[in-house]
């Protein structure tokens, strides 16, 4: 027989569960609950369990281990190890090892994830988040036709819509912090003398950066292979893109400066790479050396803003600008289209000069 139970929330709301108890000889051999909103919906659920568990073979089923949200993720994470990038791969094991993820699939409402976020988001921003939030989504919408697990997509749907009427999530807030020519004469010099010194040219780095708008993991992913000095332009492999990363190799157009700087940079094999350097190591030289020039707020990605804030600059078009960024989506340069012209502020920058030197 089943039960239905009125509790009060924590934040003040009602909530209804309901319990199916199945006894033999008087002694209860199985229990099962579930928690809803409302009590038509919990009557709803009891009645069709209580249905379910009459068939044959049902009980010994509803004995048996459920399947954890945790165990959807693991399952998306073997399925797609290949097709997404590292950022992605760390955000889905960490939800896997939270509250949330220890819930039975077919438990897991939107009010929890709601809750779950709400927790989440005390010391986090909300748009970390959402993000967080947003690489969870897939594995909702494939649990049940991919491999057979009660995960209800409609759950995370609702909850999306929830969280962001909330407050609990957010977009991410754009960035426009550009390096001056101050700041970037500093920290060239810094770097200038570490080069002569034998370590790895981040002066060099910067400056390609800037003159290529390419990410400090597309930097050290360019092989010699991938460069067409003929066409001006280079194969930037697993190239960012939302929702896609592993496979989606995109031709780039370089800009004269980029060019200079590749031709100065020691020629190898053609399966080395152009700068043979780790993402990591360039990331963490360049926020430490920021911290001791006392250069504020200022991150490696910034450069890439800076390189495609001057493409307009300088009066390229939006599809003119994408060809060099590799931007798939133009809307994504539309916040750059109101840039009026003022022309080249690299324009006799000496700094050009002594990188390639």
């Amino acid at each position: 027989m089943g039960t239905i139970a009125e509790r009060k929330l924590s934040n003040g709301r009602t909530a209804y569960k309901a319990q199916i108890i199945l006894k033999r000889k008087g002694e209860p051999t199985y229990r099962e609950s579930r928690q809803f909103p409302r009590r038509a919906t919990a009557n709803a659920w009891m009645q069709r369990r209580e249905k379910e568990l009459r068939q044959p073979g049902a009980l010994e089923k509803a004995r048996a281990p459920r399947p954890t949200l945790s165990d959807a993720i693991n399952r998306y994470i073997d399925d797609h190890k290949k097709s997404y990038g590292k950022s992605k791969a760390q955000v889905l094991a960490k939800l896997a090892q939270t509250d949330l993820a220890q819930i039975a699939c077919e438990e897991v409402t939107s009010q929890k994830i709601v809750d779950f976020a709400r927790e989440f988001g005390h010391k986090r921003a909300a748009s970390t988040v959402g993000n967080y939030l947003t690489h969870l989504s897939p594995v909702f919408k494939l649990a049940r036709p991919a491999w057979n697990l009660d995960l209800d997509p409609a759950a995370m749907a609702d909850a999306l819509v929830v969280c962001k009427q909330l407050g609990i999530i957010s977009k991410s807030n754009r960035r426009n912090r550009r390096p001056t020519l101050d700041e970037l004469d500093k920290l060239l010099a810094h770097y200038e003398d570490s080069a002569i010194r034998g370590h790895m040219p981040m002066h060099k780095i910067i400056a390609f950066a800037i003159f290529s708008t390419r990410r400090q993991d597309e930097i050290v992913r360019i092989k010699w292979e991938d460069l067409e000095p003929e066409n001006n332009r280079v194969l930037v492999k697993d190239m960012k893109n939302p929702g896609e990363k592993i496979g989606n190799d995109v031709w780039c157009e370089l800009t004269p400066e980029a060019m200079r700087i590749i031709n100065s940079m020691p020629t190898g094999p053609a399966d080395a790479s152009i700068f043979p350097y780790r993402a990591n190591n360039i990331s963490a030289s360049f926020i430490r050396t920021c911290a001791l020039l006392g250069i504020v707020d200022l991150r490696f990605h910034d450069l890439r803003h800076e390189g495609v804030t001057r493409l307009f600059e300088m009066g390229r078009t939006i599809p003119l600008a994408a060809s060099v960024s590799g931007h798939r989506s133009w809307q994504s340069l539309q916040r750059y289209s109101h840039i009026k012209t003022p022309g080249d502020k690299y324009d006799g920058w000496p700094w050009l000069d002594r990188v390639c030197g």
